[in-house]
């Protein structure tokens, strides 16, 4: 039996979910606010495949990713996408982070990737300009064109029917016995089932409709810097720091794009908006709504310091630069410059701990992504799988 399904948000996560639900049949409509795919969070990440390596072992994350590394790397080659399987090094530049990579060489295992403990000396033929005690060396890692992935996903959806309407904000949802009725600005989609993949928006969505979600996405901005040209050749692939377990963000890292030029961070502050790329983006709704929310004012307490370097930083290029000589110390005084900005949604709880996984809600004939951080777009093809199956389960 073929079903009309409707989904919320024309990003990677809602693309696949909308590919792996129209090849098994259904009639499949995507909303989006915007006027293309990738607008928001999908468009404006680091383009790194990621491994699987720092998940928790056991979590949905951890699973995820380290299947979506495959499966996206396999979709990108059968469709014609930029991807490049480059390897990363996650180096400790001081003796007391040795631990910590040894906690991380065993996660890595747990999970099933491919890494290996390597010396200053092995560390150094990968990345020559690296300044390093230990390195884990991790060869799954890579870098993909998303954007080109998000268009082939969009291009399959259509040729199996399914349409994508831009320009369509949903303003309202309701479910009943029979189906869910979405409006939008430009009018109402009915369909017999819904999942709500709006990123940035999404906890709204579960919102309308009906639902009392248990956390509320706080913007995270991440800014980015690029090497200058002349600066490019000391890195070829991809440099992470040891991250610090207190810490939720991984730390700035020096990652090879697929079209060659080499990125720089990001830091983490927090946004103004929702869709707060640059500090002069304010939305006092968005203000409003994370400033009522305690969990933001219990993670201010204890990361007060934290938040207050992360904020010189994106105000002080010498600072950003300081951080990134720790990894690279030949980089030069004018190494860097800035480049595109990306906002990370951040499901937080009420006391002021960061949702860690990936995390679903559901209500009458929908589901909703409430929590979507790296690696989803990695994932984004087994989560869509999931998803899917779900749905069509609940619609037996």
């Amino acid at each position: 039996m073929s079903r009309t399904l409707i989904v919320a948000g024309a990003g990677i996560v809602g693309l696949s979910t909308a590919y792996s639900l129209a090849k098994a049949g259904n009639r499949v409509i995507v909303l989006d606010k915007e006027e293309h795919v990738a607008a928001h969070q999908t468009g404006n990440n680091s383009g790194v495949i990621h491994s699987g390596l720092y998940y928790t072992p056991g979590s949905l994350k951890a699973k995820l990713s380290v299947d979506g590394a495959s499966s996206i790397r396999d979709f990108a080659v059968e469709h014609g996408v930029k991807v490049d399987i480059c390897g990363k090094l996650v180096v400790a530049t001081d003796d007391k982070q040795l631990p910590q990579l040894n906690e991380l060489l065993r996660r890595g295992k747990e999970n099933g990737v491919p890494a290996r403990l390597v010396s200053p000396e092995e560390a150094r033929e990968y990345e020559p300009h690296v300044s390093t005690v230990g390195a884990l060396h991790v060869e799954s890692t890579g870098i993909i064109d998303y954007k080109g992935v998000c268009e082939a996903l969009a291009r399959l959806i259509r040729e199996l029917g399914g349409e994508i309407r831009f320009g369509a904000e949903v303003k309202g949802v309701k479910a009943d016995a029979l189906g869910v009725t979405v409006e939008t600005r430009n009018g109402s989609v009915r369909g017999h089932y819904f999942v709500n993949c709006g990123g940035l928006h999404s906890d709204r969505i579960a919102r309308l409709a009906g639902l009392k979600p248990s956390v509320r996405i706080i913007p995270f901005r991440g800014e980015y810097y690029e090497l200058i040209p002349e600066e490019q050749h000391l890195v070829r692939g991809l440099i992470y720091p040891v991250p610090d377990p207190q810490f939720p963000f991984l730390g700035v890292h020096l990652t090879k794009m697929i079209d060659g030029s080499v990125h720089a961070g990001p830091n983490a502050i927090f946004a103004f908006a929702r869709e707060g790329y640059k500090w002069l983006n304010i939305n006092p709704r968005d203000m409003l709504e994370s400033a009522a929310w305690p969990g933001l004012w219990k993670l201010g307490a204890k990361f007060w310091k934290v938040g207050l370097a992360e904020t010189y930083r994106s105000f002080s290029r010498k600072k950003a630069l300081e951080g990134l000589r720790e990894l690279v110390p030949a980089l030069g005084d004018k190494a860097i410059v800035p480049t595109h900005n990306g906002v990370r949604a951040q499901a937080m709880n009420r006391d002021g701990t960061m949702v860690d996984d990936f995390l679903f809600e559901r209500g009458q004939r929908q589901i909703h992504v409430l929590n979507a951080p790296s690696p989803a777009a990695t994932a984004s093809l087994e989560i869509g799988k999931r998803i899917a199956t779900e749905l069509l389960d609940m619609a037996k």
